[in-house]
């Protein structure tokens, strides 16, 4: 793992690699939000307008989560989040995402984009850019996994531990790596799902559901500070209440469009009779 890649010549400042990959996975995630809303038929320009404030809220909503979760930590010394290593952390995950959900109805509703289709647009990008942002924590060596004797635990540097605190005299689950193939996968469904949706929503809610398991299911694994809530973790309790409001969502919005399809026959069949 190489948390750093070079310091900028004549300077002391660091180039890190999370946040190189944490520049791709943004670039990325917009330019390919770009263009599915493009075949969507929504403003392009306008998407990659939104794309930006959303990223903004994301990085702002997972600062804040990672504050109220690890608060012990920064009750003792709150001029750390004034530090440079604050401002490099990458926060709680679940933070940006539900910060960026909020950004992004009210700058559709501001801007009069139909908030599912474009939605629908943003979540396989979501999937991807997570995926390699997952690639950076792993360099960084943030969001480490339990100790383990199993052929999968990796140990990481020092400079690492310098930077995160993960322990680097054992080896460890590497739960980055896991999370990041988990949603490299998730990406290849939701794009496949993007291709067949056979109603505006469905994609984003597909993510909200499969997310949930993804998420849920790796916490068991995780041994970083995130926080605890009703004997679950942070992440884990707010994918217990977004799995099911996904589901609600997904059958909902079905079932209207289900409705819709049946309301011409039903009055062709009247007439008939």
């Amino acid at each position: 793992m190489f948390p750093e890649l070079f310091k900028i010549p004549g300077t002391n400042i660091p180039i890190s690699t999370y946040g190189l990959l944490l520049a791709v996975a943004f670039i990325l995630a917009l330019w390919l939000t770009a263009r599915l809303a493009a075949r969507d038929g929504l403003p392009k320009n306008r998407i990659y307008d939104l794309g930006l404030y959303i990223i903004a809220a994301s990085l702002l909503g997972s600062k804040l989560l990672m504050v109220i979760t690890e608060w012990s930590d920064f009750r003792g010394d709150v001029s750390r989040l004034f530090s440079l290593d604050f401002l490099r952390s990458g926060g709680v995950f679940y933070g940006g995402f539900i910060a960026a959900v909020l950004a992004s109805i009210f700058f559709m509703w501001r801007w009069q984009l139909p908030w599912r289709k474009t939605a629908d647009a943003f979540a396989p990008g979501i999937a991807v850019g997570h995926a390699i942002g997952r690639l950076g924590c792993f360099s960084a060596g943030c969001c480490w996994g339990k100790p383990t004797t199993s052929w999968i635990g990796v140990k990481f540097t020092e400079k690492a531990s310098e930077l995160t605190g993960v322990p680097f005299d054992v080896a460890l689950v590497p739960t980055q790596l896991l999370e990041a193939l988990a949603n490299f996968m998730l990406f290849g469904v939701l794009w496949w799902l993007w291709k067949r949706k056979k109603f505006d929503g469905q994609i984003i809610f597909a993510y909200v559901i499969l997310y949930s398991v993804i998420r849920f299911t790796i916490e068991f694994w995780r041994d970083d500070p995130r926080g605890a809530l009703l004997g679950l973790s942070t992440s884990q309790f707010i994918a217990v209440v977004m799995f099911p409001l996904g589901i609600a969502l997904m059958i909902y919005y079905g079932r209207r469009v289900a409705d819709k399809k049946a309301a011409p026959q039903k009055n062709v069949a009247a007439q008939v009779s």
